[in-house]
């Protein structure tokens, strides 16, 4: 990383750090369910990396309803009721010892560390998750207007370690978070499905390898 002057690294949450995948689709599927809309996992693939709003609109794709801007903000609402009800059983078991390990090799260095991730509730996962402390800084859902593929999350992050985009590396499983990170200057790095996205500058399979880089 020294030659490309790497001072500051931006971790997505949800698959890069610790998986809550089983807890969005637990809480979507009772939504749907409810409301008798047809939900399935291949379905929840494309849930990764958008938004809340822009994932109830995915699922109503297959509603025979209408559903107005305040009947959808309730769904969403109760969603994530139900999300945070689930995110309970979180704790630190679900981050596993490569990642904390790394975590700390990368602090060691002297790099910046920073979550971007659209989640609204990234704060509540690191503090049952034990990561709070891990990080620099965080730039969640709370922070933005625009969700990825809009790079603002991650622009938000660099600053709040400030620095500049393009000292900085993007670590992220989804192809609308390896697009945001390129939008914007930044060094890509595709983990898991983004792994294979031809789009990422870098492709890793674990979050140790990060350290190669």
């Amino acid at each position: 990383m020294g030659k490309m002057n790497i001072k500051g690294i931006i971790f997505d949450l949800d698959g890069v750090i610790c998986s809550t995948d089983e807890y969005h689709y637990q809480a979507w599927k009772s939504i749907a369910d409810e409301e008798g809309i047809y939900f399935d996992r291949n379905i929840n693939e494309r849930l990764r990396g958008v938004s809340r709003a822009e994932s109830l609109e995915i699922i109503l794709e297959r509603a025979t309803a209408s559903y107005s801007p305040e009947q959808k903000a309730a769904l969403m609402e109760k969603k994530n009721n139900i999300y945070r009800e689930l995110l309970k059983n979180m704790g630190p078991r679900d981050v596993t010892e490569e990642v904390r390990s790394t975590l700390r090799k990368l602090r060691e260095k002297g790099y910046g560390l920073s979550i971007g991730s659209s989640s609204k509730n990234t704060r509540f996962i690191l503090e049952r998750t034990g990561l709070t402390d891990a990080f620099d800084g965080i730039s969640d859902g709370n922070m933005i207007s625009r969700s990825k593929p809009d790079p603002e999350v991650f622009i938000k992050a660099a600053g709040i370690l400030g620095l500049k985009n393009d000292d900085c590396l993007v670590i992220e499983d989804a192809v609308s978070g390896i697009d945001a990170a390129n939008a914007a200057g930044f060094h890509s790095v595709g983990i898991g499905p983004a792994a294979e996205y031809e789009g990422a500058e870098f492709k890793i399979q674990n979050l140790s390898e990060i350290l190669d880089i």
